[in-house]
């Protein structure tokens, strides 16, 4: 489980996004770390279970993105995230693929899988496949359970206009128009600090999975 003490490391960082203070509290930033890696490990023996994709000799610190932030190009000048970011990805593959993610803020938790903003060509990929088998695709979205915990899988950010290499009457537009591919799911900060939190997280990503299948057809 996520411990207590993660969540008010990340809290006063929130409010003391700085290299001296970080530097100063560096011991609690490794301990809040060493949690969220423990945490992932758990996690990710679970998972290998659910989806056989997961490559097996993952390890969970890699898993664990960075803390530190690329602040070359943003005018945000914060040097730190405030939250862990897990992401596991499918088997053999370190990005561009769907995936798992998991966000640990204060206030601000939630489960995600599935593909974010695909590149152009994957896009692409995606949309052939919704255009073949939409069905199999909508079995999975509009089945009730996957209703409930994810909301409405059509009302993701979507084109303003039909892609060019479909019309606009097309039975699935509303699908083939999306950006992204997300089933997202809020979480409270006490649902992580549950004793079997692993578990219920893990069994929230069993829901996820064969939206992850589809995905992953689309592109091989």
């Amino acid at each position: 489980m996520i411990q207590r003490h993660t969540f008010d490391f990340l809290a006063e960082l929130i409010k003391n996004n700085n290299r001296e203070w970080f530097q100063s509290n560096k011991a609690r930033y490794e301990a809040a770390r060493d949690n969220v890696i423990e945490f992932t490990t758990e996690l990710l023996k679970l998972l290998h279970k659910i989806d056989p994709n997961i490559d097996e000799a993952i390890d969970a610190k890699k898993c664990v993105m960075r803390i530190y932030r690329d602040i070359r190009f943003s005018k945000d000048k914060t040097p730190y995230k405030n939250h862990f970011g897990v992401s596991v990805p499918t088997k053999g593959i370190k990005a561009g693929r769907a995936e798992y993610f998991l966000h640990i803020s204060p206030g601000n938790c939630f489960i995600a899988g599935g593909y974010w903003m695909p590149e152009a060509d994957h896009l692409k990929a995606i949309r052939q496949e919704i255009d073949y088998n939409a069905n199999d695709l909508k079995k999975i979205i509009d089945a009730p359970e996957f209703v409930q915990l994810f909301g409405d899988f059509r009302k993701q950010e979507q084109t303003k206009s039909a892609p060019r290499e479909y019309s606009a009457d097309n039975e699935n537009i509303g699908l083939l128009k999306l950006k992204s591919f997300v089933a997202f799911r809020n979480l409270k900060d006490g649902e992580l600090m549950k004793k079997d939190s692993t578990g219920a997280i893990a069994a929230i990503c069993s829901k996820i999975y064969p939206l992850n299948v589809f995905l992953n057809n689309a592109l091989s």
